[in-house]
């Protein structure tokens, strides 16, 4: 069985106008193009009608294999609440928008023999214990850092999204 541990775990929060429509886009495409990630599941996405406002549950997965023995996971938990549709006047035109509160969760995690190659045996376990502890060890540390930037990374520039959308 592979082995996983979090090495990344934060979250951010934000309250304003914002297009939820071009935020979700802006969020897929980060993950996939700017990370690697490939995407393996939208596990969820539910709303909730209460009269003219929404709330929205999203949770996302992607992984990015780093190595035949590597692979980093990403998981991305989307909390909407208070989503309504408005109306802005942008450069001297209406335009539809939303308002509403957006909280995000963003968990990074490490997964070693992701393929099981070495719980075949007891044998195969005790190479793993000896290859992880002795050979690879700087290399583990370079991926639990790279996680943990790429996953901060991407809380920012969600979070600069929608300051720079909330201002306009």
């Amino acid at each position: 069985m592979a082995e996983k541990t979090i090495h990344f775990k934060s979250s951010t929060k934000f309250t304003g106008i914002f297009n939820f429509a071009n935020f979700y886009k802006f969020c897929y495409d980060w993950m996939m193009e700017e990370i690697g990630m490939e995407f393996i599941e939208e596990s969820k996405y539910a709303e909730k009608i209460k009269g003219d406002e929404k709330e929205i549950d999203v949770k996302w997965r992607g992984e990015k294999k780093l190595t035949d023995y590597f692979k980093f996971e990403m998981g991305v938990d989307f909390e909407i609440k208070m989503l309504k549709e408005i109306e802005i006047i942008k450069d001297g035109k209406k335009i539809k928008t939303n308002q509403g509160e957006v909280k995000m969760k963003v968990k990074g995690t490490l997964v070693k023999d992701y393929q099981g190659k070495f719980e075949k045996t007891a044998l195969l376990k005790f190479l793993r214990s000896v290859y992880e502890k002795w050979v690879v060890t700087a290399r583990v540390d370079q991926f639990e850092n790279k996680i943990g930037e790429d996953c901060t990374e991407y809380l920012v520039q969600a979070k600069s999204w929608l300051d720079l959308e909330g201002k306009q």
